[in-house]
C-alpha cells in the first residue's frame, strides 16, 4: 500500500526516459521534474491503485517522453509499503504506453 510520502520516480516510454519527485499524500499527487510540474488523484485498493495525473511544461528543455508538452496521464499499478510501478498512457499520445517505477524517500 502506498504511504504518504515523497518517492522518487523514474519513468520511461519507447520516445524516451526520465525522472522526478513526487508526493503522495491522502490521494492527492503533486510533484515535477527538471522541465515539468506534475498534479493529481490517485485510490488505492490493497495493493493496487489508479491515478490521474496533469502534467504541465514549465521550463523550456528538451522534449518530454509522450513528444508533447502538457498531457493527461491515466495510469495503473501495484505497490509495497517502500515502492510501486505502474503503467498508463496520455490522452493526447495514446499509442505510447508509460511505465513508472516510484521508490519512497525515507523521512
Amino acid at each position: 500500500m502506498l504511504q504518504n510520502s515523497k518517492y522518487s520516480v523514474w519513468f520511461r516510454t519507447s520516445k524516451g526516459d526520465g525522472y522526478g519527485i513526487v508526493s503522495l499524500m491522502d490521494g492527492t499527487v503533486s510533484g515535477g521534474d527538471n522541465i515539468s510540474s506534475y498534479t493529481g488523484t490517485y485510490v488505492q485498493d490493497g495493493d493496487k491503485f489508479a491515478a490521474t495525473v496533469a502534467v504541465r511544461r514549465h521550463t523550456q528543455g528538451p522534449a518530454s517522453v509522450f513528444g508533447v508538452d502538457n498531457v493527461d496521464l491515466t495510469l495503473s499499478g501495484k505497490s509495497t509499503p517502500t515502492m510501486a510501478s505502474c503503467t498508463g498512457t496520455a490522452k493526447q499520445a495514446p499509442s505510447t504506453t508509460l511505465q513508472a517505477t516510484l521508490i519512497r524517500i525515507a523521512d
